[in-house]
């Protein structure tokens, strides 16, 4: 039987095209506000495309959300190192806010594996009144059950 190839599924090439409008987006953050601003906007709202398509299709893999997370955090760094390079005064608190996030979603992640989820996105609606309105909120998928 063949297996598909699933770097080829249709998230896992949005997400592609967000890492390509992420480094464009990189790259003219020092000289070109705006096309950089546009690029990064772009690559974020794919960003919602990719999670809505993997349910559609049913493509969802954890190499595509793993992508998709590393692909985010990534981002997040990019833009903070480029803020603390044009506003000095606040690279401390834009450090701080760098080790946060990494540290925030790393925990996060190692204690959903350790539960034994599936994912990092399946999550005890019960719990943190913060993480449920975060994964509650968003585009609603009523193709299925």
């Amino acid at each position: 039987m063949k297996q598909e190839n699933i770097f080829l599924f249709v998230p896992n090439l949005i997400g592609y095209a967000r890492i390509l409008f992420a480094f464009i987006a990189f790259y003219f953050m020092p000289t070109a506000p705006f096309t950089a601003s546009s690029f990064y906007l772009l690559s974020g709202l794919l960003d919602a495309f990719d999670g809505y398509a993997a349910r559609i299709l049913d493509q969802g893999t954890r190499f595509g959300a793993m992508l998709d997370m590393l692909t985010d955090r990534c981002a997040t760094m990019c833009l903070l190192v480029n803020l603390a390079l044009l506003y000095p005064d606040a690279a401390l608190a834009l450090q701080l806010s760098m080790s946060l996030d990494i540290a925030s979603h790393w925990l996060h992640l190692h204690s959903t594996v350790v539960k034994g989820s599936e994912s990092h996105k399946s999550i005890d609606l019960s719990g943190n009144p913060i993480l449920r309105l975060y994964y509650s909120s968003r585009v609603s998928d009523n193709s299925k059950p």
